[in-house]
C-alpha cells in the first residue's frame, strides 16, 4: 500500500484487493487510554460532542492523516472497506476501550444514525448457543445471508461498523462480504425492470421500528453504477413478480463464488460502504457455551 502512516500498519487484504487492512500499534493505543478516559460510556451516550473529542485525539495521533485515509478508502468504489483493529490485543483494550475506539473510527467518517434497537448511536448484541429473538441477527446456528443495512428505515445509512468485542467457544461463524462489482449476476438483476419497482420494507419487533418503508432493491450512483438495498428479511413482495424476483436475487447471491469468507479477531472493526458491499455471517459449529458479542454503528456522511 501507497499509504503510509506512522504508528500504522497498513496493508492489503489476504483475500480482497478491495479491503484495507489498518492494524494499530501498541504506541498509539497507549497515547489513547489518557484521552479515551477522559469521558465515560454515558457521556458518549448523552452529548454528541464528546464523540467528535475523542475522534480528534485519535486523528491528531496520525497528524491528521488517518481520517484522510479511512474517508478516501470507504468512498472509493475500487475498495470501500476497511479493516481496522489494534495490533495486539493487551490488557488495557476492553470492551469500554474497543466501544470507544468504534466510536473514534466512525465520526472520522460520518455521523452514526439512532439505533432504535438500542436506543442509543450504537447497539450492543450477543450471539449464544440458546436464542428467542425474531431476527436472524442471533441466530447462531443458521447462515446470515448477504445484505446491507438501513433497509427498513428511512434514515441514510452510507456505511456501517462491525466490531467484535468478545468470542468465546467459537468455531465457524466467519464473516462472508461481496463487492457489488464482484459479484456474476449484479448486471442481469440490476437491469430486470422488477429490480426498480418500490419494495415495501417491514421489520421485526425488536428493531423498534414502527413503521414501513418504501424503495427499489437497487438504484444508480452518479456514474450510473449499481447500488443495493437489500435484505432477505425485511422485504414484502406485493405480487408474484416481486416475490420471484427476490428469490433470484437471494440465490444468486449466496450462490456467488467471489464472496469473500473471513475470520476477524476480536477488537477488529470491518467498515464498509452500505452502497457497493454486502455483508453476512457463516452458521457456527454447536456449542453450548458460545458466546459473541458485537457492536454495531452506521450512519452517513458528513456533508461539508
Amino acid at each position: 500500500m501507497k499509504n503510509e502512516i506512522e504508528g500504522f500498519d497498513i496493508n492489503q487484504h489476504e483475500k480482497s484487493s478491495r479491503i484495507v487492512n489498518i492494524d494499530i500499534s501498541d504506541e498509539i493505543i497507549n497515547k489513547l487510554i489518557f484521552p479515551f478516559n477522559k469521558f465515560d460510556l454515558t457521556a458518549l451516550e448523552y452529548k454528541p460532542f464528546t464523540r467528535f473529542t475523542i475522534a480528534k485525539s485519535f486523528d491528531d495521533l496520525s497528524n491528521n492523516k488517518l481520517s484522510k485515509l479511512l474517508n478516501e478508502i470507504i468512498k472509493d468504489r475500487a475498495t470501500g472497506c476497511f479493516i481496522i483493529k489494534p495490533k495486539n490485543i493487551t490488557s488495557k483494550i476492553d470492551d469500554i476501550f474497543l466501544v470507544k475506539l468504534s466510536t473514534a473510527i466512525v465520526h472520522l467518517i460520518g455521523k452514526p444514525n439512532h439505533d432504535a434497537m438500542a436506543g442509543k448511536y450504537y447497539a450492543r448484541f450477543h450471539v449464544k448457543h440458546e436464542d428467542k429473538s425474531d431476527s436472524y441477527l442471533r441466530k447462531a446456528y443458521t447462515n446470515m445471508d448477504l445484505h446491507t443495512d438501513g433497509t427498513y428505515v428511512k434514515e441514510k445509512t452510507d456505511w456501517l461498523l462491525m466490531s467484535k468485542i468478545e468470542e468465546k467457544n467459537v468455531k465457524g461463524g466467519e464473516t462472508a462480504m461481496l463487492h457489488l462489482d464482484d459479484w456474476e449476476h449484479c448486471q442481469e438483476l440490476y437491469n430486470d425492470p422488477v429490480a426498480k419497482e418500490d419494495f415495501i420494507w417491514g421489520s421485526p419487533k425488536s428493531k423498534n421500528v414502527g413503521y414501513k418503508v418504501e424503495h427499489p432493491v437497487f438504484s444508480s450512483d452518479e456514474k450510473g453504477r449499481a447500488q443495493i438495498s437489500y435484505i432477505d428479511q425485511f422485504p414484502e413482495p406485493k405480487n408474484m413478480k416481486q416475490g420471484v424476483f427476490l428469490q433470484k436475487l437471494s440465490d444468486s447471491l449466496e450462490e456467488s463464488s467471489n464472496k469473500v469468507i473471513t475470520e476477524l479477531p476480536v477488537g477488529s472493526a470491518v467498515v464498509a460502504n452500505n452502497y457497493f458491499w454486502l455483508h453476512g455471517r457463516k452458521p457456527f459449529k454447536e456449542n453450548k457455551e458460545l458466546s459473541r458479542e458485537l457492536l454495531r454503528i452506521r450512519g452517513s456522511f458528513f456533508i461539508n
